[in-house]
């Protein structure tokens, strides 16, 4: 067997609960001399408990045995650092024992790595790989003296039936993916990426590799931040020598003394020493010259140096790169090379890395104190974390969060995320005490099923707020940026509501909301009252707030010349009022007048009742048309910046009511009745699976009408009964087993669902009527297959469809049938699987959505049954990620029920961006 032997998907970068980087790989026979290695490393303690004996060498024989491997009966999985094993896990067929739905496995870890977690890593991987190859359990025979084994099948999330037998324990569970058992699994990859990021964002110590003694350099600039932020721990400038080429011609000087006359060159000069301090510290020449551990290592060296750069941060130990050189994927096809090269050793070695061409990383927290970027201005101390790529847009976008006074807990800019993306740093936030806002901009999705996945949880109790400026900017290449960024947009639109994240428009719109958010309470309802000194300014404030979905139920003009007296007991009474959720305040007074003094009487009018800090309701305001938190309306905190409970100010009050009506939204989001995904009865998920990877033997393809059927009959789901027909005598058999009225219907894509239905003869009561239309169908479209089918009960046309989006994955797609609806493009999307409210909100999402209600003659439509219906298909895509596409059109939805008519099934290779099977990196 060679390398190219097994499945390339089984290859993998994984994360080890301590946050590290472990590569995951079948074994080839060219690993028995590291297999040995390995083996020979272990201590006597852990062969005896792998081996039930000392076991102190491997056989050659054995040797051969465990490294030729057949990748479908046997398989064994490799944890990788460099060219070193750190762990083992094998599993092999018990055909012969009788058992062919069972596999016996084992695995050992290394001394020095084990309570990394990458037993119930290993675990993941086989368990995925045997159940490609038709294995559902697995079994493992276990020393009773070693718990711990048996922990690991456990504690993965596995249901493990265990027999004891003298001195071992006979352990057996079924190794398909349960809701717990995926549940575990998620939640160990929760704390390794969050672990993983916060070696980024809280690192002990920091090497700025490419530190110079020049005030215009990269370098220089970076650790003058870093310096100037009081980080807390120590700093390493490392400056390395500027390298001579030893193969240049030296230059030729005068002859000599030499009695032959010739010329003498002078010997090759010395590399210039790094100079021995950078702003005053100690520099080195190299990261291995550092005596202390680095734990994050910045690097702005040019792209050519980076790998004499990586090697010497992979001996010295560093957990975390950030590289802000450029020259990398930005480039072009080579620089791209460059930067899949760089990827690949960073994660090989165990470690993260962030960049190529990024901003850089800032932690505001006072124990940590960070700001590793190259940014000029970086915000204070606050609850909000910021996530972008573009190194020129973060620079921009800092400088705006403190001109407005956000403060924020940590920031990340990833370049060109060749390692590290927004899900990484999601993961973290997600359990980030210092972090109650997330601000995203993301340029497009790294793992988009993945992300779906993590921000619907991390909105479930932290605001997310990201930006979706521009045509496209959520797609993924520049291709699809020209095709269908219009697309892309109201997709993206859809498919993040779903999540519960907040979408904006603009980094001014970005910023509205995360101050509102940051700094005041979400509101219980939409009810606004409005409460001013200019008439038009609030009527500007009203139209506004009720386009955005907010109910205006209370404006209150006060006067231009109005008090202080009278703007507070005004701002108190809406405060007090029960059928108030929120307040907008407008004072922008013609003339001059004591700020101090209104900003004082604002303040106690929005305090609580109990004397708390926080008002029961949001307040926003456009104070003296000042952005951000004005001096009078901040309630400082010990660093002096706003903390919750200030109030926000718009410098227009559009701007005002818009970020109210987002925070309302969210709210309302927030507040909808916790569903799951449900589990479908009536489903035979291994078999639909076997099914599409027999029907993909020779690739991937378009199942014909019958296989689609015959899929979907796996998932509960039927199609109205129909025969493929070749003959006239096919055709009159057909329709007297189905029985009268049949229709006729041709299957070439031309003629489906046509607006003028020249693709089907329907009602045809007898058998000279299906010879008449067989006839004239088949003469009309040129089909050699047609089909007869029984006339299905009368209802409205609809559409449900799945396709592979680019930008975010497997979405699911409802709308009613035919050609005027697609080309109109009336069509509502999320992203799979989807939640029983998700696909109420789904089928509501299409404008002509109200024909679903009925009218005057038609009954409304049994939305449960469609309901079900596309709950089915969710869980069929979900479930069986080989099928790529599915089409079903028309589904005929009456008050009577659903009929399917007809399916189109594609099936394929799963993306390797799906977020499918054990864990990786995406």
């Amino acid at each position: 067997m060679t390398e190219t032997d097994y499945p390339r998907d089984w290859v993998a970068d994984v994360l080890a609960s301590d946050g590290g980087v472990v590569h995951l790989r079948p074994i080839v026979p060219a690993d028995a001399d590291a297999l040995v290695a390995f083996h020979n490393g272990l201590s006597e303690r852990t062969r005896y408990l792998r081996y039930f004996g000392p076991t102190p060498t491997l056989p050659p024989r054995e040797v051969v045995r465990m490294t030729t491997i057949d990748y479908h009966d046997r398989v064994a999985f490799l944890a990788m650092l460099g060219d070193e094993i750190i762990a083992m896990g094998v599993y092999e067929g018990l055909a012969a024992d009788g058992k062919p739905e069972s596999a016996e496995v084992a695995f050992v870890v290394a001394d020095d790595h084990q309570g990394r977690g990458l037993g119930p890593i290993l675990l993941e991987h086989l368990a995925g790989a045997a159940a490609e190859s038709g294995f559902t359990r697995f079994e493992a025979e276990v020393l009773s003296e070693n718990p711990n084994m048996v922990a690991v099948f456990r504690d993965a999330g596995y249901q493990v039936s265990r027999a004891f037998d003298g001195s071992t324990v006979h352990v057996e569970f079924l190794i398909d993916p349960s809701e717990a058992l995926t549940s575990v699994r998620n939640a160990r990859e929760r704390a390794s990426e969050a672990r993983s990021i916060a070696n980024l964002l809280r690192p002990q110590s920091i090497a700025v590799i490419g530190a110079s003694t020049d005030a215009k350099k990269v370098g220089n600039v970076l650790l003058a931040n870093i310096i100037a932020a009081g980080f807390t721990g120590p700093v390493f400038p490392v400056n390395t020598p500027t390298p001579v080429d030893e193969n240049a011609t030296p230059p030729v000087v005068p002859p000599t003394s030499s009695h032959f006359g010739a010329p003498v060159r002078r010997p090759a000069r010395e590399p210039r020493p790094a100079p021995p301090s950078v702003r005053g510290i100690r520099a080195y020449p190299t990261v291995r010259d550092i005596p202390d551990p680095v734990d994050l290592a910045v690097v702005a060296v040019p792209a050519a140096g980076m790998d004499a750069v990586l090697s010497d941060c992979l001996a010295k130990g560093v957990r975390t790169l950030v590289v802000v050189s450029s020259g990398f994927g930005e480039s072009g096809e080579a620089g791209l090379e460059s930067e899949r090269r760089l990827t690949e050793r960073v994660r090989a070695h165990g470690m993260r890395l962030v960049g190529p061409n990024a901003l850089g990383v800032a932690n505001n927290s006072a124990d940590i104190a960070l700001n590793a970027t190259l940014a000029p201005r970086v915000p204070g101390a606050g609850r909000v974390g910021f996530f972008c790529q573009s190194g020129a847009l973060g620079i921009a976008i800092l400088d705006t969060a403190a001109h407005r006074q956000l403060g924020l807990s940590t920031f990340v800019s990833a370049g060109n995320r060749a390692d590290v993306s927004g899900n990484d740093v999601l993961q973290y936030w997600d359990s980030d005490e210092s972090t109650d806002v997330v601000l995203l901009y993301l340029e497009s999705f790294g793992n988009p099923r993945k992300f779906g996945r993590i921000a619907r949880r991390v909105a479930s109790s932290k605001p997310i707020v990201a930006i979706k400026s521009g045509r496209g900017a959520m797609t993924q290449t520049r291709a699809s940026r020209t095709r269908k960024a219009g697309g892309d947009d109201a997709i993206a639109q859809m498919v993040l509501g779903q999540a519960g994240v907040i979408q904006v428009e603009t980094i001014t719109e970005l910023f509205d909301c995360g101050t509102i958010l940051a700094y005041q309470p979400l509101p219980a309802g939409p009810r606004t009252a409005i409460i001013g000194n200019s008439s038009v300014i609030a009527a500007l404030a009203a139209a506004t707030a009720r386009s955005s979905g907010l109910d205006v139920v209370a404006t209150v003009d006060l006067g231009p010349a109005v008090s202080r007296p009278d703007l507070s007991e005004a701002v108190a009474v809406a405060m007090a009022d029960d059928d108030v959720d929120a307040v907008i305040v407008v004072f922008v007074p013609p003339v001059a007048v004591d700020a101090d003094d209104y900003a004082h009487g604002l303040m106690e009018a929005v305090r609580p009742a109990d004397g708390g800090s926080v008002p029961d309701k949001p307040v926003v305001t456009t104070f003296l048309a000042v952005e951000g938190v004005p001096e009078g309306l901040s309630r400082p905190g010990p660093d002096r910046m706003p903390v919750r409970g200030s109030i926000p100010s718009y410098s227009t009050p559009e701007r005002a009511a818009k970020a109210l009506a987002h925070a309302w939204k969210y709210a309302a989001w927030k507040a909808r009745p916790a569903a799951e995904i449900p589990t479908i009865e009536g489903t035979v998920a291994e078999d639909a699976r076997s099914f599409v990877r027999e029907a993909m033997a020779d690739g991937a393809r378009d199942l014909t009408a019958v296989e689609s059927a015959h899929l979907l009959r796996h998932y509960g789901i039927d199609v109205v009964a129909f025969r493929e027909v070749r003959t006239m005598q096919e055709a009159s058999a057909a329709a007297r087993e189905l029985g009268f009225p049949v229709a006729v219907k041709a299957t070439s894509e031309s003629w489906i669902g046509r607006l003028d239905r020249e693709g089907a003869r329907l009602d045809l009561p007898d058998v000279t009527a299906v010879l008449s239309a067989f006839t004239e169908l088949q003469s009309l479209t040129g089909d050699d297959v047609l089909h007869v089918q029984k006339m299905a009960p009368k209802g409205l046309g609809t559409s449900i469809a799945v396709s592979d989006n680019e930008s975010f994955g497997p979405l699911l797609s409802f709308g009613l049938s035919g050609r005027l609806f697609d080309a109109l493009g009336d069509r509502g999307y999320r992203a799979i699987p989807l939640t029983e409210v998700d696909a109420r909100e789904l089928i509501a999402e299409p404008q002509a959505a109200m024909l679903l209600s009925g009218g005057p003659v038609d009954d409304p439509v049994d939305t449960d049954q469609l309901i079900d219906l596309i709950l089915r298909i969710s869980a069929l895509v979900d479930e069986v990620p080989e099928v790529r596409e599915v089409r079903c059109d028309p589904v005929l939805a009456s008050a009577d029920g659903v009929a399917l008519l007809g399916a189109r099934i594609h099936v394929g290779p799963v993306p390797t961006l799906a977020d499918t099977g054990p864990r990786r990196l995406g």
